[in-house]
């Protein structure tokens, strides 16, 4: 395995275990980071494990045209108690997300070193966020004194 060194580059993605893992070490640098992900590679690590740097050779793509939206989730969305917003709430989605209880998980993946770094590209306006927040207007008097809860969101 590559441990990486001060100088901002990363073995051939041929190189990669079968897991995907290509590197272990660096920095979460903003300048590393970029590289990282302009070449397919993104950091993936436990607080305390320095950092796993991986490139694996199969990835999860999501076709919106081929999303299945079942009958149950069809009602929720009829509803309209959803709206969703971008760049709204960033350093809130990303806490959320290393924060959220998860089955079968032992700790988050998103250290307060990876936190940060996602909030320092966000603030360059390189990472961006997507916000689900749910809207009560049941009780309220109108739409402007609805409330409105984070309750889902990605970032990347």
């Amino acid at each position: 395995m590559i441990w990486l060194t001060a100088e901002i580059q990363f073995p051939s993605p041929e190189t990669a275990s079968k897991e995907g893992i290509i590197a272990l070490g660096g920095d979460l640098s903003v300048e590393r980071l970029l590289h990282a992900y302009k070449n397919g590679i993104f950091p993936w690590y436990s607080e305390g494990d320095p950092i796993i740097w991986y490139c694996p050779p199969e990835r999860m793509v999501l076709f919106p045209d081929e999303l299945k939206i079942s009958k149950s989730m069809k009602k929720v969305l009829r509803k309209n108690e959803f709206v969703i917003t971008e760049n709204q709430a960033f350093k809130e989605v990303i806490y959320q997300c290393k924060h959220v209880a998860r089955n079968d998980e032992f700790d988050t993946w998103i250290t307060d070193d990876m936190e940060q770094a996602y909030i320092q590209l966000h603030q360059l306006g390189i990472a961006k966020s997507i916000e689900v927040w749910q809207v009560d207007t049941e009780h309220s008097r109108s739409d402007q004194e609805a409330t409105k809860q984070l309750v889902g969101g990605l970032y990347g």
